[in-house]
């Protein structure tokens, strides 16, 4: 009889400690979670109408693109073409680097050599 009050109270402790043990997991928010509302930062699509024209405006924009981009590259090519990245004596200066003697030459922060 004892034994089946002790059975009793243990499991009735077991269970009341298990509903406790899920309000407090239901209330909690776990690590995994994140705090900051997910954004999506893609660019809206554009709302069509009906019965409306056929739009280019894809077209178009790859067209302002490719000439964005044609423009860079040549750019890119003057810019290759100064003394500065073509000539190997530069050693990516702007000007040509003094020429010192051993006893007083100095490290150089931009090309990483002493002269």
């Amino acid at each position: 009889m004892i034994v089946k009050r002790i059975l009793f109270v243990s499991l009735f402790c077991f269970t009341i400690s298990l509903a406790i043990g899920q309000e407090k997991s239901k209330d909690q928010s776990t690590s995994v979670e994140s705090v900051l509302p997910q954004k999506d930062y893609a660019p809206k699509p554009k709302k069509k109408s009906r019965g409306a024209e056929t739009s280019y405006d894809a077209r178009n924009d790859f067209y302002d693109r490719q000439e964005m981009l044609s423009k860079q590259r040549l750019k890119n090519e003057r810019e290759a073409s100064k003394p500065q990245y073509s000539e190997q004596k530069y050693f990516g200066h702007k000007r040509e680097p003094k020429k010192r003697p051993a006893n007083k030459m100095k490290f150089c922060n931009v090309c990483g050599i002493r002269h």
